[in-house]
C-alpha cells in the first residue's frame, strides 16, 4: 500500500491540516500539488490499492474551480480516498459534495471525509492560528480511524457527505492583491501563483480575470509588499462577525 497526498493548499491552512490527518498514516507519502500551473496531473501514478487523501480548502462554498479541474485531470485508477475539505470558520456549504463528484468522476473511491478550520486566508481574524494544538490531535485523530476502516477493509456502508446538487452559485470577494512601494521586484509571487494572473513583465497588479483571490501571492512576499482593498476586507469581515466569531468544530465523517 502506498500513501498519496494530494493537495491545492496557496497559504498553507489546507496542507497543515492534510499533514495532521497523515501523522497516523505511513510514511512518506507521496505528493501531488494541485497548486503548480506547469504540472502534467494526468500522469500521475495511482494504483488500485493506494490510500489517498485529496484536501482543498472552501471558497465561497464550493471547491475553487482550478482545483477542480485539476483534480479532474487526475487518473485515479480506483484508489480508495479520504476527500478533506478547508474552510475559514464560517461555513463548508457544498465543498465536500462537489469534491466527492469530481474525485469519484476521476476514478477515485470515496470511503471517508473530513471538515477542518484553518485560519481565512483574506480576513485572518477569523480562526486565527488554527490548525491549533488541538485541531492537531483531533486531526491526527481523525487520520488514525481513517486508516483503522481502511486496513480493516470495511466499505460496505456509502458514506454520505452532506451537501446540494445542484451546488450552491460560486461567488466569493473577488480581491486581486497588488503591489505597493515595498516590492522588490523579486518575481516570487509571478512564478508561484497557481492561476498565473501575475506577469513578470507588470508584477505590480494580477489579472483579474485569472486571480482567484487565493492569497499566495501576499503570504509568500517576502516584503509583505502584496495587500488586498483594506476597505472592502473590513467590511466583509463585518459581515461575518457573527457566523465567523464562534469557534467551529472539525468534522469526520466515515
Amino acid at each position: 500500500m502506498r500513501t498519496i497526498q494530494i493537495t491545492f493548499s496557496p497559504t498553507g491552512g489546507t496542507q497543515r491540516v492534510s499533514d495532521c490527518i497523515l501523522a497516523q498514516w505511513p510514511a512518506p507519502a507521496a505528493k501531488l500539488d494541485l497548486t503548480k500551473a506547469d504540472e502534467d496531473f494526468s500522469g500521475f501514478p495511482l494504483e488500485n490499492g493506494d490510500l489517498v487523501l485529496i484536501a482543498v480548502p472552501s471558497y465561497g462554498g464550493r471547491v475553487p474551480a482550478l482545483a477542480a479541474q485539476r483534480l479532474a485531470a487526475v487518473r485515479g485508477n480506483q484508489a480508495r480516498c479520504v476527500i478533506v475539505c478547508v474552510y475559514g470558520n464560517r461555513a463548508y456549504e457544498d465543498t465536500l459534495a462537489e469534491l466527492r463528484d469530481v474525485a469519484e468522476q476521476a476514478g477515485f473511491r470515496v470511503f471517508a471525509a473530513i471538515a477542518a478550520i484553518a485560519e481565512h486566508s483574506i480576513i485572518r481574524q477569523y480562526a486565527a492560528g488554527r490548525p491549533d494544538q488541538s485541531d492537531s490531535r483531533e486531526l491526527s485523530c481523525f487520520g488514525k480511524k481513517i486508516l483503522e476502516k481502511y486496513d480493516a477493509n470495511d466499505f460496505s456502508k456509502a458514506v454520505s457527505i452532506p451537501g446540494n446538487r445542484p451546488y450552491k452559485k460560486a461567488g466569493g470577494i473577488g480581491l486581486a492583491p497588488k503591489a505597493g512601494k515595498g516590492c522588490t521586484s523579486c518575481g516570487l509571487c509571478a512564478d508561484n501563483c497557481p492561476a498565473q494572473a501575475i506577469s513578470r513583465n507588470h508584477l505590480r497588479t494580477a489579472d483579474g480575470k485569472k486571480c482567484i483571490s487565493c492569497m499566495r501571492c501576499a503570504a509568500q512576499c517576502p516584503q509583505s509588499a502584496r495587500t488586498v482593498n483594506s476597505t472592502i476586507v473590513f467590511a466583509a469581515a463585518l459581515a461575518l462577525k457573527k457566523t465567523c466569531s464562534a469557534r467551529k468544530h472539525n468534522e469526520l465523517i466515515i
